[in-house]
C-alpha cells in the first residue's frame, strides 16, 4: 500500500488514528434519463414519497437526540435548518415543474434545482451564510439516497479499530446516526471553518480536516488513516515508524488534556500577578454545558444571529427572551455578553422580503448595526428580549460593526425606547445594563475616543478587523493565504485600541479567533489585553499559556513587534515569545 498525505483545513485540533469508512455521496451517482409522458406523475410521486420519508427520518433523529441527552444542543438547531430547507418550495416544489417540463427522472430534476440554489448562495458575500449552501446539498443527498434505495447508514467497522469518516461532506443528521459507531474523526472534501461539519467536530471535540478536495476519491474503505487536525494533514497508509510516532504524540496529547482539566477551577493569572479573564463564545443556548465544563469566567460573545438562522421564520420576542434567559440563568451570576444580530440583508429568506434590501457588496453594505437601525421594528424586538433576560442574570449588550459615534447615538436611543416600552408593560429588567461596541473596522480604531466616551466596554472582533484592514476574504482559497493576524498593520491597530481603552479605564476584550490561538496569547498579553473570549474548547490551553507567562518579560518583545514592519522579524519575535 502506498503512503501519501493530504492537506486541508484543520477545523478541530487533535490526532486520530483509525480505519477509513467511506460515506456514500449520492449526488455523484445521479443518472439522467427521459421518462414517457405516462410516467411523469409516477416520478413526481416518487419525489414526494422520498421527501416525506426524509421528513420522518429527521423527526425520528430529533427525538432520538432529545431522549439520549448526550449530544450537544446545536444538533437540534442544525436539524431544524435541514427541516426548513426540505420544506421550502424552492426545493420541494420546483423539481416537480422540472420533471413535468423536461420529462426527466426525479433524481435529475432534484439535482438541477439544487445547482440553481447553490449558484444563488455563491453570490452571498458573508462567509457563514455562503457556506449554508452545504446544508442544501446535505438535504438533497438524503432525498437522493431515498430515491436511489440507499438510505443513510454506516456499516459496522472493524471492531478493534476506531472509525474515521471520509465523505464529500457530512451533515449533522449523519453524525447523529453514526455516533453509535464511536467515530474518531471527520475527513471531508469540502467545508470551511464556519461549516456545520466544523462546528459539529469542535462540539464533539474530535479531530477534523475539511477542504481536502479529493479525499473521498483517493481513500479506500478500511485503509489506515492518521488525521492531524492541529497541523491540517491526513496521512494515508502510514508506515510503522510514522504510526508509532503519531501514537506517541496521541498519548502525549491525551495526557496533556487530563492535566489541563485540573486547571478548570484555577484562576488565570500570570507569573507576575496579572489577573486575566477567560470567557467563551457561543452560538446557541445548548453550548452552555461546554462553557461550564471549560471553567470559563462567563460568555464573552453570544452570537445571537444563530437564533435567526436555525429556524423557519423569524423568532418572536418571547422565543428570543427564553433563549437569552436560559443562558443568563444557567451561568449563575457569571456574565453573558449578547451581541445583537449581525444579520445582513444578504440573508436571502422569504421572511425578510419587504425589509431593507441587499447591497451590491453585502460585506460592505447593510449588515450588522446598519441593518438593525434600518429595521427598527426587528431591532426593538430583539432589544426588548435581551433587556427582559437581564433580570435573570448578568447580561451585557454588544453592538456589532460600529463605525461612527452617530451609529452609537442612534443605537442608544433605540435601547432607551425599548426600555420605555418594557416600563410601560411593567416588565422587570436591569436598568443599568452595560452596552458595548465591537471594534471590527479600522475606522472604529482610529476614532476610538468617541467610542470610549459613549460605551461601557469594547470587544475587538479580530476576524472582521483583519478582513477589512487587509481586504482579504479568508474563505476565498485564492487569497486566504494573505489573511494574516500578524500583519504589521493588524498589530498596530489592536495595540492602538487596547492602549486607548486601558488609558480610559474602559474594559476591552478580544473575541475573534486570535483570542483562542495559543501562539498569540502572549502577544495580546504584552499589548495589555486582560480579557479574552474564545471557543469553550480553547479555554484550557489558553489558560495554561497565561499561567506560564511573565508579562514583564513579554512586554519588551511585544514593543519591538509594534515597531517593526518586517513580516520575517515579526515571525522571529513571535518564536521568541513562545520559546
Amino acid at each position: 500500500m502506498v503512503t501519501f498525505a493530504l492537506h486541508g483545513v484543520g477545523v478541530s485540533g487533535g490526532i486520530a488514528i483509525g480505519r477509513a469508512q467511506l460515506v456514500s455521496h449520492a449526488t455523484l451517482e445521479v443518472a439522467h434519463y427521459v421518462v414517457p409522458a405516462s410516467r411523469v406523475d409516477h416520478e413526481i410521486a416518487r419525489l414526494e414519497l422520498a421527501i416525506d420519508e426524509v421528513q420522518k427520518e429527521l423527526t425520528e433523529l430529533h427525538g432520538t437526540m432529545t431522549r439520549s441527552g448526550d449530544l450537544p444542543g446545536e444538533f437540534g438547531a442544525f436539524l431544524d435548518v435541514h427541516w426548513m430547507i426540505l420544506n421550502d418550495p424552492t426545493l420541494s416544489e420546483a423539481p416537480k415543474r422540472i420533471i413535468t417540463e423536461q420529462r426527466c427522472n426525479a433524481e435529475w430534476a432534484l439535482t438541477q434545482q439544487m445547482n440553481v440554489l447553490i449558484d444563488q448562495f455563491e453570490q452571498i458575500e458573508d462567509s457563514y451564510l455562503r457556506e449554508r449552501k452545504a446544508d442544501v446539498v446535505q438535504v438533497v443527498e438524503r432525498v437522493l439516497k431515498r430515491l436511489m434505495g440507499k438510505p443513510g447508514s454506516l456499516p459496522t467497522s472493524v471492531a478493534e479499530e476506531r472509525t474515521i469518516l471520509v465523505a464529500h461532506d457530512l451533515s449533522p443528521a449523519d453524525v447523529i446516526q453514526f455516533k453509535q459507531h464511536h467515530f474518531a474523526a471527520f475527513l471531508t472534501d469540502v467545508g470551511g471553518v464556519t461549516s456545520h461539519t466544523a462546528i459539529v467536530a469542535r462540539s464533539l471535540a474530535v479531530p477534523a480536516v475539511v477542504a481536502t478536495h479529493n479525499a473521498r476519491q483517493m481513500i479506500h474503505d478500511g485503509e489506515m488513516l492518521i488525521v492531524d487536525g492541529t497541523n491540517h494533514v491526513v496521512i494515508v497508509n502510514p508506515d510503522r515508524s510514522v504510526l508509532s510516532e503519531y501514537r506517541l504524540k496521541q498519548s502525549e496529547l491525551d495526557l496533556e488534556r487530563q492535566k489541563l482539566k485540573r486547571l478548570r477551577g484555577k484562576p488565570a493569572e500570570t507569573i507576575d500577578g496579572h489577573r486575566v479573564e477567560l470567557h467563551a463564545n457561543i452560538e446557541l443556548p445548548g453550548d452552555l454545558a461546554q462553557v461550564l465544563e471549560s471553567g470559563a469566567n462567563g460568555v464573552g460573545l453570544f452570537r445571537s444571529e444563530f437564533l435567526f438562522l436555525n429556524r423557519a421564520g423569524l423568532p418572536t420576542e418571547d422565543e428570543q427572551f427564553e433563549a437569552y434567559r436560559a443562558v443568563a440563568a444557567g451561568l449563575a451570576g457569571k456574565p453573558v455578553t449578547i451581541r445583537t444580530f449581525d444579520l445582513g440583508a444578504d440573508k436571502q429568506k422569504a421572511e425578510l422580503d419587504g425589509l431593507a434590501r441587499v447591497a451590491p457588496n453585502p460585506a460592505l453594505g447593510l449588515r450588522a448595526v446598519r441593518f438593525c437601525l434600518a429595521e427598527p421594528k426587528l431591532f426593538l424586538t430583539q432589544l426588548r428580549a435581551i433587556l427582559r433576560a437581564s433580570h435573570y442574570g448578568k447580561v451585557r449588550l454588544l453592538i456589532p460593526m460600529l463605525a461612527s459615534v452617530a451609529e452609537i447615538d442612534a443605537t442608544l436611543a433605540m435601547i432607551d425606547q425599548a426600555k420605555e416600552s418594557l416600563r410601560e408593560r411593567g416588565e422587570p429588567f436591569d436598568e443599568g445594563i452595560e452596552v458595548g461596541g465591537m471594534i471590527e473596522v479600522p475606522a472604529a480604531v482610529l476614532a476610538i475616543g468617541g467610542f470610549l466616551a459613549k460605551l461601557d466596554f469594547l470587544s475587538i472582533g479580530t476576524n472582521d478587523l483583519i478582513q477589512y484592514t487587509l481586504a482579504v476574504d479568508r474563505s476565498d482559497e485564492a487569497v486566504s493565504h494573505l489573511y494574516d493576524p500578524l500583519h504589521p498593520a493588524i498589530i498596530k491597530l489592536i495595540a492602538l485600541a487596547i492602549a486607548g481603552a486601558n488609558r480610559a479605564k474602559v474594559p476591552i476584550a478580544v473575541c475573534g479567533e486570535m483570542a483562542g490561538e495559543m501562539t498569540l496569547t502572549r502577544v495580546l498579553l504584552g499589548l495589555g489585553l486582560r480579557n479574552f473570549s474564545m471557543h469553550p474548547a480553547q479555554v484550557p490551553t489558553v489558560k495554561q499559556r497565561v499561567l506560564t507567562s511573565d508579562v514583564s518579560a513579554i512586554r519588551p518583545v511585544v514593543e519591538r513587534m509594534k515597531r517593526t514592519d518586517s513580516p520575517a522579524k515579526l515571525a522571529a519575535l513571535l518564536d521568541k515569545l513562545n520559546a
